[in-house]
């Protein structure tokens, strides 16, 4: 048994309640990690925010991104062990599938429900399917990245497009999934990029990479720059953004036989409208699945292939205490932060 510090989610669109949890005897397949860092996406934000429907796990921990250290692992457990540093991560990754997680508030006794990989908290039982070995060069702080943001993004370019040096690309979003994609673009040295966002520090981030192509989307003029750029329109747009809104701009924009990726997440009750006879003569739109990643082969290859060149903790916010999740979580969705990362105390 240990006693865990963690932020619950006990009422939809409502602050996180910290809490003292204890943690149960591990089964088949758990793993007991000291959590380092977690982060904080766009998915969890709009969980907690009520836009994914009907919460029937309430109260239950959050987090699918985040780092640690091996401290206990259950039976049948292979993959790792204890001492191990590691990634955790939302995307399945080979290992056992862990049993139902559950955890005891020390208080009441109330019992808190947990998916599959929680990182919401100082210590937590994840299975070991969401687990992967931390790739030596990546420090702690930078390997939360690699639980999501970077997969996903770097994954739409990598495994669910095939491009060459002279494609035109479109990005709209520059959230952390939106420039991991730029990252893995400029890894390739594809440079006939367009960024979009709302925010100009996340395009002047992008510029300073070499991205010599950027538009704000709330700018009056933006389809005329668009269209001077690219007269007949992208042939691919990666899509992060998290708006109906913005993958039915994405898919207006790219030519006859482009394609767009997305990987956002509207909420459950929107639905997005688009003209099916684009889709008749030849343009494709496609949802992306943390960028369709094998996680134990692919996060080697994109450390590899996007540390050397860039420097993650540009992704990254000043880290947030734990007891501060509430404000990380407002400044996430405020659009102060591009990636809010929690440093756990242990």
């Amino acid at each position: 048994m240990k006693e865990i510090q963690a932020a619950v989610l006990t009422k939809l669109n409502e602050p996180l309640e910290i809490k003292k949890l204890n943690s149960r005897k591990l089964l088949a397949g758990q793993v007991l990690v000291k959590i380092a860092y977690s982060g904080i996406c766009r998915s969890q934000l709009m969980e907690i925010q009520g836009h994914r429907g009907h919460d029937k796990w309430l109260p239950h921990l959050l987090g699918h991104e985040g780092s640690g250290e091996v401290i206990d692992v259950g039976r049948g457990v292979k993959k790792v062990k204890k001492g191990d540093e590691v990634v955790l991560s939302w995307i399945k990754s080979s290992g056992l599938e862990s049993e139902e997680i559950k955890y005891d508030e020390v208080e009441n006794d109330q019992v808190i429900n947990s998916g599959k990989i929680t990182t919401f908290s100082n210590y937590s039982v994840i299975s070991e399917n969401r687990i992967i070995k931390k790739p030596k060069v990546l420090n702690l702080k930078e390997a939360v990245l690699f639980g999501c943001a970077l997969p996903t993004g770097a994954g739409m370019v990598l495994n669910e497009s095939t491009m060459n040096k002279d494609s035109k690309v479109l990005v709209i979003g520059l959230g952390g999934v939106g420039l991991s994609a730029i990252a893995a673009l400029l890894s390739l040295d594809i440079n006939k990029i367009v960024a979009v966002d709302i925010t100009k520090k996340k395009l002047d981030l992008v510029s300073s990479w070499g991205v010599e192509n950027t538009i704000n989307l709330k700018d009056n003029n933006f389809s005329k720059k668009f269209k001077n750029i690219y007269p007949e329109g992208a042939d691919f747009c990666f899509e992060s953004a998290g708006q109906v809104s913005t993958i039915e701009t994405a898919f207006s924009l790219i030519n006859s036989s482009g394609k767009v990726v997305f990987a956002s997440h509207p909420p459950d009750d929107q639905k997005i409208s688009i003209y099916p006879h684009e889709l008749i003569s030849g343009k494709k739109l496609e949802g992306t699945w943390g960028g369709a990643v094998n996680p134990d082969k692919d996060i080697p290859k994109m450390t590899k292939k996007i540390c050397g060149n860039f420097d993650l903790n540009n992704f990254l916010s000043e880290p947030y205490k734990l007891n501060q999740i509430n404000r990380a979580v407002r400044d996430l969705s405020l659009g102060k932060v591009l990636r809010p990362i929690i440093r756990m105390e242990h």
